[in-house]
């Protein structure tokens, strides 16, 4: 079987969950007997085109290939030069001739991706794997109110017209039977999150066609517990990893950080923070952030943007990490690799987070948005002997990038009646419950 993955950036450049998931299960499908894999992934500025190709592949491995597009309306998800985009992609689908394409996003190529895909090889089998709500929301995708920042619990021509009065209840509708248009082409839609097939269903797309697959982790070196120096010494440390942008709660934790007892913090405990994309910002937000690392003093250091080959030795001075995000997410990246690294998590109570990180189970939920919540929970963290080693003890381990890669593997085969030499894939062994 050939399986081409698309994705709306590579790892090399882009380093977002959605570009690492897809990439480890392309690394993941390559490592399993009968199955070849492609990746294609868009770039865009500051990386230049070539002058007569969209292609390219800078140096990256075999059955790796770069295609540039820059000519994107974020509101349509659509791309502007259909002529080019019908005439290149649809020829790199003529010279592949994949069994299966796999979309992970279409930022950059845009919805229309997917209509030369069934035009150019109608046999071939649709699988998208939804990340994130942005066919939902108009608002970055983040399922927030565009006006006070509340949490939106469904999406509605016209409660999206409040949001945005500019457009009309009318265009939102417009564009609702205009993405859906490109969706009813898909064969299965695949969601890491229970969460988000559930904001699908309720948008419109037919649950028969949704399944529940785990991301893959590229499993390699596993950080051993942070070594203590004493019988009373805790678990002190704490660490956020992640982007640095207003939905990622960053300001309620260093909220949170400052408001916590001197008594309680102590001299031991430290917040390391690791976030990248801090300088591409609003002004007012890498303002805000600067101050409160500032007020925070000694109890905070920043250490600006990590890669994910760094954790196993950033997580070694660490016990606890923490997920304050105030939207929704799906399946945060983030959350596998401090189960991996066995390390439990402070998660806020909402989405993907809530499913993924069980409550007194293998991590602690606090309420979204609440600074005083999470202090509650830093305190009761940093004042019990032997919550770590139960969370701890009680961890996951996450899926693998060849565990989701079989998945996956068998997910395809389900579409296709059965092959000679390949076994039948029971599609109700994968379906989401």
């Amino acid at each position: 079987m050939k399986v081409l993955i698309l994705s709306h950036g590579h790892p090399t450049f882009s380093i977002g969950g959605a570009e690492v998931a897809s990439y480890n299960l392309f690394k993941g499908l390559n490592r399993l007997d009968g199955c070849e894999a492609h990746y294609l992934a868009r770039v865009g500025p500051p990386i230049s085109r070539h002058r007569d190709t969209p292609f390219m592949s800078l140096r990256q491995n075999a059955r790796e290939t770069l295609f540039y597009a820059n000519d994107y309306d974020y509101y349509r998800l659509s791309n502007r030069d259909l002529a080019n985009l019908r005439r290149d992609f649809g020829r790199f689908l003529c010279d592949v001739r994949p069994d299966v394409v796999n979309l992970h996003h279409v930022l950059g190529f845009g919805v229309e991706a997917i209509r030369v895909i069934r035009e150019t090889l109608p046999e071939a089998k649709i699988v998208f794997t939804l990340h994130e709500y942005l066919s939902i929301c108009n608002n970055h995708g983040q399922m927030i109110r565009a006006r006070g920042g509340q949490l939106c619990q469904r999406a509605t021509p016209g409660e999206c017209n409040v949001c945005f009065p500019g457009i009309s209840p009318a265009q939102f509708m417009r564009r609702e039977l205009f993405l859906r248009s490109f969706f009813d082409q898909v064969d299965m839609f695949v969601s890491p999150s229970r969460f988000l097939i559930e904001r699908y269903v309720a948008w419109g797309l037919p649950r028969e066609k949704m399944v529940m697959l785990e991301n893959g982790l590229d499993i390699g070196e596993i950080a051993p517990p942070r070594p203590l120096a004493g019988a009373n010494q805790r678990r002190s440390h704490f660490a956020y990893f992640g982007q640095l942008n207003q939905f990622k709660g960053i300001k309620v934790l260093l909220e949170a950080i400052v408001r916590i007892p001197a008594n309680v913090w102590g001299n031991d405990a430290i917040l390391n923070v690791y976030g990248g994309n801090l300088e591409v910002q609003p002004e007012a937000f890498q303002q805000e952030f600067k101050r409160l690392v500032a007020a925070a003093g000694r109890r905070v250091r920043f250490f600006g943007s990590y890669r994910s080959p760094d954790l196993p030795i950033l997580m070694r001075d660490i016990d606890w990490v923490i997920i304050p995000s105030t939207w929704w997410e799906n399946s945060p990246v983030v959350i596998q690799e401090a189960f991996l690294h066995g390390r439990p998590i402070l998660s806020s109570d909402i989405g993907g987070m809530a499913e993924k990180v069980r409550n007194t189970v293998d991590g602690l939920h606090f309420r979204t948005g609440s600074a005083e919540s999470l202090v509650d929970r830093i305190t009761l963290a940093l004042s019990s002997t032997e919550l770590w080693e139960r969370l701890r003890g009680r961890i996951r381990k996450p899926v693998s990038a060849e565990e989701a890669a079989q998945q996956h593997q068998a997910l395809f085969r389900s579409l296709f009646p059965a092959r000679r030499g390949e076994p039948d894939a029971p599609l109700s062994a994968l379906a989401a419950e």
